[in-house]
């Protein structure tokens, strides 16, 4: 596919995502989460590795070489996290916000023309191929939720996260699900404790039709409070109980991980 082409089916699929979001959006929803504005889009890569050399070799290149990059390129902030519980470990993510989703499709090439960035990226990327960096690194392109639509910064010191992929049996469930979150379930979350980070309809990337999103708390024993309060919350008793929101019509598989954010991450 040529990279009009690309162009062209992202940008279609971002706007039968906002289509649906407008329908399935409310007042409410708005009233509770971030100031509308106009809604960004995500670049999230995972970063596959073996313990060892790479994990130190892949943070540096973070560090010195691709997150200064792109703050010059006026994306930010950009979240670098580790996973510490959940099914590959090491594993590294990168979270990379933008207004544009050109932007987010032309990175790698756009860096390759930054002098800078190839004179710190080097021993990342010109590692031999008896000795790589990674073992792969996978990229998925989202689009934040008309409820959410931009990403916050914790104001946690001290945090972990937790990222959740939800993946729907159905388009219709899947539409149903994005409805549930933007209706209603923002302002539960937030009543609970539980402090969302972004929220991301996947436009391209795995596991199809799927939903991920972040939240930040101090600690598990925060978590783990947070998300009693959530399920003991009357709103979410009725609203959990509607069959239009019945969890098997809508959510398949959940995929969970928490994660700590590296020295260099900016969220």
């Amino acid at each position: 596919m040529d990279r009009r082409a690309f162009m062209a089916s992202g940008i279609a699929a971002a706007a039968a995502a906002t289509t649906l979001g407008t329908l399935a959006g409310s007042t409410e929803a708005w009233a509770a989460t971030p100031a509308a504005s106009p809604r960004e889009f995500y670049q999230l890569r995972k970063y596959t590795l073996r313990s060892g050399p790479q994990q130190t070799l892949t943070q540096n290149y973070f560090a010195e070489a691709l997150i200064p990059a792109l703050n010059r390129m006026g994306i930010a902030p950009v979240g670098a996290f580790r996973v510490d519980v959940g099914p590959d470990t090491p594993t590294l993510y990168l979270l990379i916000p933008s207004p544009s989703v050109e932007t987010l499709a032309t990175l790698d090439a756009k860096l390759t023309e930054d002098a800078a960035f190839a004179k710190a990226a080097a021993p990342f990327w010109s590692a031999p191929a008896s000795s790589p960096a990674f073992e792969r690194v996978e990229s998925s392109l989202l689009s934040a939720f008309t409820g959410w639509p931009k990403l916050t910064v914790p104001k946690l010191t001290k945090r972990i996260f937790q990222m959740r992929t939800y993946e729907a049996p159905t388009y219709d469930g899947y539409v149903r699900k994005l409805r549930m979150f933007n209706e209603s379930e923002f302002a539960i979350f937030l009543r609970a404790g539980l402090t969302p980070v972004f929220f991301g309809d996947t436009l391209i990337g795995p596991r199809q039709p799927a939903l991920t999103y972040m939240l930040t708390f101090k600690d598990v024993a925060d978590l783990n409070e947070s998300w009693g309060k959530f399920i003991a919350d009357p709103a979410w008793t009725e609203l959990s109980s509607r069959a239009v929101y019945a969890g098997p019509e809508t959510v398949s598989n959940i995929t969970n991980l928490y994660l700590s954010p590296l020295d260099c991450s900016q969220v």
